[in-house]
């Protein structure tokens, strides 16, 4: 999804030390060094730094790919194309498989303890009628979810990595291989890489998904305006995920801790996204004009959202299809996350399936380097091949349930109202793909 990015100073990082890599193979260096490559044509003056692992994109995928590798003893450099840490946004939620890969890296428990656990979710018509609710450990004893703010899941893993891991205002400007099977990436600051290895987690429009093939992520028809109620002495809502469909338009709200609300709304708007809007008064206007006749908690929780919190995003996802679309890597550049495949927000497995992604990847990844640079190509190739799998039918279903919620047709929305969600729906199969095993990541 699309972010505002917020001129925020950097994080301040622990002190670990710069990882040793004594059992790697001498094909990988411990450190980074600043050397010239002879095979690519670049002006000697211009200086090609040589790097082994680069991800390009500070975001969720690229920090918990960056942190898995250096829970396996391997180093990697982030580069980022903003100022600071992409710290716009509210905040995502993450179910059971999210939080399992985030114990798998040693982040979760830091993280609890500063959001709510969400107990149920509660699904209403837009005159406050109640279609539904559901308690989650009814229907699974394991299941864990709590809406994460965006910032401080940033924050939490940046703080892993070693000082200068992550490298700020660093934009990709182009992308080509090298005559050895390296990839080389030139920054719009000047700077030039020489990288064995190149992770490519840039998001939605990532330009290294653009350099391998991929298509322009696909709008689904609607967009969503977003943010983050604060309340200073206590937000007054139960623990759950409250839903509120109406036609061709719906809305959300989830605690995210004693003192904030995320909130949404969907509204179709089928021709085109509209104009890019950033004026936080005409979107909080906008906003609020959507859903005037609707319950008064939800205009309340868009007057207590700070400026900084509310953005308007088209929706988007690319489809993967079969022996049509490109793989997962070219070579030694792989994707992770909305960079392969974004999808629409409706299942709420965008930035648990990037953290899935990162640790895949990266168990595979630290097996082929012990085995030396002939095996990263194949460890590349079956990441894809077992990801791909997973995250189709996931990007197809989110978008099949989104234009289902989305329908404006009374009729249809009457049947969904009074048949389907009440009597049909059943919350133990709709949360089956939040089934993720991950064992912890050892060295």
């Amino acid at each position: 999804m699309a972010m505002t990015t917020s001129h925020m100073p950097r994080p301040s990082f622990n002190n670990s030390q710069g990882i040793r890599f004594s059992q790697k193979p001498s094909w990988f260096r411990a450190q980074p060094r600043t050397k010239l490559n002879p095979s690519v044509n670049i002006k000697a003056s211009a200086g090609v730094r040589k790097e082994d692992i680069v991800i390009v994109g500070a975001g969720i995928a690229g920090l918990a790919t960056a942190v898995s590798l250096r829970r396996l003893g391997i180093g990697s450099v982030v580069l980022e194309q903003a100022e600071s840490l992409r710290t716009g946004g509210t905040s995502l939620t993450l179910f059971k498989n999210g939080w399992r890969v985030l114990d798998a890296i040693g982040v979760a428990d830091t993280l609890r303890g500063k959001f709510l656990e969400i107990q149920g979710m509660a699904v209403n018509s837009e005159d406050g009628r109640e279609l539904r609710s559901f308690k989650f450990k009814d229907e699974d004893q394991t299941q864990e979810v709590r809406a994460v703010e965006r910032r401080i899941l940033l924050e939490t893993l940046a703080n892993e990595l070693p000082p200068e891991t992550v490298r700020f205002s660093s934009k990709l400007g182009k992308i080509q291989s090298s005559e050895n099977g390296e990839t080389l990436l030139q920054l719009t600051n000047g700077t030039t890489l020489l990288a064995k290895i190149v992770i490519g987690c840039d998001g939605i429009r990532s330009p290294i998904a653009k350099w391998m093939g991929f298509s322009e992520p696909k709008y689904a028809g609607y967009s969503a305006f977003r943010g983050l109620g604060v309340y200073p002495d206590g937000q007054p809502f139960a623990a759950n995920v409250n839903y509120i469909y109406g036609r061709g338009l719906r809305a959300g709200y989830v605690p995210v801790s004693p003192t904030k609300v995320y909130w949404f709304i969907c509204y179709n708007s089928p021709s085109s996204p509209g104009p890019k809007i950033t004026d936080p008064a005409l979107l909080r206007k906008q906003a609020k004009e959507l859903v005037n006749n609707w319950p008064e908690e939800l205009i309340r929780l868009i007057d207590l959202s700070p400026d900084e919190t509310i953005s308007k995003t088209p929706l988007v996802d690319r489809w993967l299809w079969p022996g049509l679309s490109p793989p997962a890597s070219t070579g030694k550049v792989v994707l992770v996350g909305d960079a392969w495949h974004p999808m629409t927000p409706n299942l709420g497995q965008g930035a648990c399936c990037a953290l899935e992604d990162s640790v895949i990847l990266t168990k595979k990844l630290a097996n082929a380097i012990k085995s030396g640079p002939a095996a990263i190509e194949g460890a590349l190739r079956a990441y894809g091949e077992e990801r791909w799998p997973r995250v189709f039918p996931l990007t197809v279903r989110a978008n099949l349930v989104g234009s289902l919620l989305q329908w404006d047709n009374q009729l249809v929305c009457s049947i969904r109202n009074n048949i389907v969600i009440p009597k049909l729906v059943r919350l133990g199969p709709v949360l089956e793909h939040t089934n993720f095993e991950c064992e912890p990541l050892k060295a």
